[in-house]
């Protein structure tokens, strides 16, 4: 096979939609809704299996995510309207539009942290125990948030530097930040991200099963597997967003580097103190699976 024969098999770019809305009939179907959707039903589904096999009694996650989803959806959006609130507030600007969730704009840091509160109310208001809780559900956030990223690429928003590589993404015009509308061809971070979420979400499910953690562990090492790979992965984005420049860098990288540091730190401290074992029972009065099938 020729040179020329065996670039063209190779793709030297990877193509966006042109368009990420459908209709069907009155109603609009979005590339970035789907992606959310489905990342949602996938880590809802890994916990329940998770949760089962650590002795949880079979649709108690399903309960929780009732909490935790729309909790974490809220967040998401506050996060983004805050940080970034020149889109929607001032001159020009239409306060409404920041309840246009559809439209994109999702902080995974504030999904995040008020996922875990519904889940967290939930769990209490069924005796379940904090932490087998939290370790349970933190892998899948993994997935959720590597399925999740496709949104991105369905909307041509949060991308890499431009790029020459085969794998560059095409980018709209009409898409491209100021300075850059030259470039055809930008890093795709979405699919970075992707990637780097399954592969962490696989190895920190093996480290689970291989040392038997517990005592919210599992939960440091996801928190550590997706802020280093975030973190890196920020370093290549050129949106600007509002508290853009902190020191040097992107807010989010601060937050990458704090949330590792705690989490590493407390990952240690709990090995030390001898608290990251796996819990005997994942409920509060002690019941065993059998219990739980039998309430």
């Amino acid at each position: 096979m020729t040179a020329d024969a065996l670039a063209g098999l190779v793709p030297l770019s990877i193509p966006s939609p042109h368009d990420g809305v459908w209709d069907l009939g009155p109603i609009p179907i979005r590339g970035y809704a789907l992606a959310i959707v489905l990342g949602i039903i996938v880590a809802v589904w890994m916990s329940e299996r998770r949760w089962v096999a650590r002795g949880g009694r079979a649709g108690e996650m399903q309960d929780l995510a009732l909490w935790a989803v729309p909790f974490g959806l809220v967040g998401g959006r506050l996060y983004h309207v805050i940080t970034d609130h020149d889109l929607y507030f001032g001159e020009g600007r239409s306060a409404w539009a920041a309840l246009y969730v559809w439209r994109g704009g999702l902080g995974v840091w504030g999904a995040i942290a008020l996922g875990a509160v519904g889940a967290i109310i939930a769990a209490r208001r069924r005796g379940m125990r904090l932490w087998p809780v939290l370790d349970a559900i933190a892998p899948t956030c993994l997935l959720a948030q590597g399925i999740g990223r496709w949104g991105n690429w369905f909307n041509q928003e949060l991308f890499g530097r431009p790029t020459s590589l085969p794998w560059g993404l095409e980018i709209d015009p009409d898409k491209r930040p100021p300075g850059y509308e030259q470039y055809a061809t930008f890093h795709p971070t979405f699919l970075y991200e992707f990637i780097w979420d399954v592969i962490m979400y696989f190895v920190v499910v093996r480290l689970d099963r291989r040392f038997n953690l517990g005592g919210g562990r599992v939960l440091a090492l996801y928190v550590m597997t997706y802020c280093f790979g975030r973190g890196m992965i920020e370093l290549l984005r050129i949106d600007t967003v509002e508290l853009h420049d902190v020191l040097g860098l992107r807010w989010s990288d601060w937050m990458s580097i704090i949330l590792f540091v705690a989490a590493a730190a407390y990952f240690a401290w709990a090995t030390y103190r001898g608290r990251g074992h796996r819990e005997e029972s994942v409920y509060v009065d002690g019941r065993t699976p059998q219990d739980a099938e039998a309430a």
